[in-house]
């Protein structure tokens, strides 16, 4: 599987939502174009975990859309996931990738040179770069400057993704690293209008590729 032509990535967070306007936003959003999904869960016990990825991973088939587990491989391979995207602290991509094998997507965060050069050489299939602004999600962000974001993505031959507090406001600010695609998490996940916001993101994005 590859990431051609992908370029909007939605990383799910369920903070504040009932279960029920989870899986309605999800919905909405993979109906009005998000390309590709990374389901988050710091803090789900594995079992209940495992029961809401085979929710999302039915909505996600609906659309033919890949479906990426965070961190957890075991959760990735439990409901047979296009893949797992690591962090920093999280397992080395060259042990994900001997675990998972050659045909799952592996995805890295990275916000350096050095790791970025690290992840590809361990066998990485696309890096999140970030955060480009300040986030209001639970995970703790170190800033990357756009600078950094375009020296990434002209030395590594995989795709690269802007991650970070981006909208639709705000995501002309990468048009200079010629990302791949750009990762978003809140300015979907909590916006009222689900198919308004993806869509206006969308069209936001394709602008700035």
């Amino acid at each position: 599987m590859t990431l051609t032509n992908r370029p909007l990535y939605l990383v799910t967070d369920r903070t504040g939502l009932t279960d029920d306007t989870f899986f309605e936003r999800l919905e909405l959003a993979c109906q009005a174009g998000v390309d590709l999904v990374q389901l988050r869960e710091k803090t789900l016990a594995s079992g209940d975990y495992f029961r809401l990825a085979q929710r999302v991973k039915m909505i996600t088939d609906r659309y033919d859309l890949p479906l990426l587990i965070d961190d957890r491989l075991d959760i990735a391979q439990a409901v047979d996931a296009a893949g797992v995207h690591v962090g920093q602290s999280d397992l080395p991509v060259a042990v994900v990738r001997q675990i998972l094998g050659p045909d799952k997507l592996i995805g890295a965060t990275t916000k350096t040179i050095a790791q970025a050069d690290r992840a590809v050489r361990e066998g990485a299939d696309y890096l999140g770069v970030g955060a480009i602004f300040p986030t209001t999600t639970h995970v703790k962000t170190v800033r990357t400057s756009v600078d950094t974001l375009a020296e990434i993505k002209a030395r590594v031959p995989i795709p690269v993704y802007a991650i970070g507090g981006l909208k639709a406001s705000n995501v002309a600010a990468v048009q200079p690293a010629h990302v791949d695609g750009v990762a978003v998490v809140s300015a979907i996940m909590q916006a009222e209008d689900t198919i308004a916001a993806t869509e206006a993101l969308r069209t936001a994005v394709l602008k700035v590729l």
